[in-house]
């Protein structure tokens, strides 16, 4: 995981940037983010296409940058503890897209606005993204 920004309350959003890390959001917070990296994942590397007349050896070079401008970001919140608190699907890079569902959900697919609202404003300012829970919380 990678460090995003810090919440109100000593909690941290950290980047999910590994099929394993996401696997355990997973179990974590017991909902299937994990479902949703590998279809992401997936899809930004098929969309891969290297540069032509490109060397067979070197087609892979600039696959890991394609997947991290292409793929969303995966969030989790977490408490100082390292308990999960909240899990975020946003845009590529952060930067709004249209027609793109941004999806902030707590554990076991609960409400996260109810006590990390806080925390899900910190991560809105840090990508100057609009993280309404009436448009982030698919289960309103």
């Amino acid at each position: 995981m990678r460090y995003v920004c810090d919440a109100p309350g000593g909690a941290t959003w950290f980047s999910l940037e590994t099929e394993a890390e996401a696997e355990a959001e997973a179990a974590l917070m017991r909902h299937a983010v994990d479902k949703y990296f590998r279809r992401h994942e997936a899809a930004a590397r098929e969309s891969y296409r290297a540069p032509p007349n490109t060397p067979v050896f070197e087609q892979a070079i600039g696959l890991k940058g394609h997947i991290a401008r292409t793929m969303p970001l995966f969030l989790t919140l977490r408490a100082d503890d390292g308990e999960g608190l909240a899990t975020a699907m946003l845009p590529p890079e952060g930067r709004n897209q249209a027609n793109f569902r941004i999806v902030i959900v707590g554990p076991e697919n609960g409400d996260p606005y109810t006590a990390h609202a806080a925390a899900i404003a910190a991560l809105a300012r840090h990508f100057s993204l609009e993280l309404e829970r009436e448009d982030c919380f698919p289960y309103a």
